[in-house]
């Protein structure tokens, strides 16, 4: 089965968001169609639109202005990118039924979760989830055939209080309605440790990796999941930069050669 290679599209801050500089939308916008295109010539599969924005509400509520600007940067995305180039939405921190929204007017393919179940501790707070809204929400809206990507041990999301395992993370996600789990770590022992929990605890289910490849450990990790979010190793001068073509198409090769 071909391995996921979904890229990040980092914006800047968006309107109706502290940080948000007047009059710098529409260059947001331009960098992040210009970078979806990219990513989509050099051969991934699709990319993630996540807002970084310094500073996060905890609740699953998005400025109305801010969600307006990520419909129209994810719907520019989708039109530039055409059939076949699956595209993401995340609201952070865990504005999970704005993002459900914007997927489904645009004709977006997913979103990830970064608390779907559960709750994690952030330094802007207490992110809990509330998965009966979610999925009655998405349900509600007609949103059933927008994946939802999960974070059950990452960057984005370690149960609070600790004491269970990742696997039984998986597990509560997947029965509550995710598509897919995501997981990763910065040591890539840990992560091949996790992927084989989830594994033995949820057969079948997509396990997508939470950041931490790169073209010199792709293949290693790849061979074990079932896809990544790639971000810094495809940004000229790494995170934050913008998408190198020759890089992902670089990354892409490596990663379409494991058996």
């Amino acid at each position: 089965m071909a391995k996921l290679i979904i890229g990040m599209v980092h914006l800047q801050p968006l309107p109706g968001t502290p940080y948000h500089e007047e009059g710098s939308f529409p260059r947001t916008l331009d960098v992040a169609v210009e970078s979806a295109r990219a990513l989509s010539d050099g051969g991934a599969d699709g990319c993630l639109v996540q807002t970084v924005e310094r500073v996060y509400r905890v609740d699953d509520e998005s400025d109305a202005a801010r969600t307006a600007a990520m419909t129209l940067v994810v719907n520019a995305i989708v039109q530039a990118t055409g059939p076949g180039f699956q595209v993401g939405v995340q609201l952070m921190r865990n504005a999970l039924r704005a993002s459900l929204a914007v997927a489904t007017v645009t004709g977006a393919s997913f979103i990830r979760a970064g608390a779907l179940v559960g709750a994690t501790l952030t330094e802007h707070g207490l992110v809990t989830a509330d998965p009966m809204g979610v999925m009655e929400y998405r349900r509600r809206i007609g949103a059933r055939g927008v994946r939802v990507l999960a974070d059950v041990d990452s960057g984005h999301f370690t149960w609070y209080g600790g004491g269970k395992p990742t696997a039984e993370v998986a597990r509560a996600a997947v029965k509550v309605g995710a598509d897919a789990v995501v997981l990763g770590h910065a040591d890539e022992r840990r992560t091949t440790e996790l992927i084989t929990s989830v594994r033995e605890a949820v057969p079948g289910v997509q396990v997508i990796l939470a950041g931490h490849t790169d073209h010199a450990n792709a293949a290693r990790l790849l061979a074990r999941a079932d896809g990544a979010f790639v971000g810094g190793c495809l940004e000229r001068g790494g995170w934050g930069g913008s998408i190198d073509v020759d890089l992902v198409r670089r990354y892409v090769e490596i990663v379409r050669g494991i058996p």
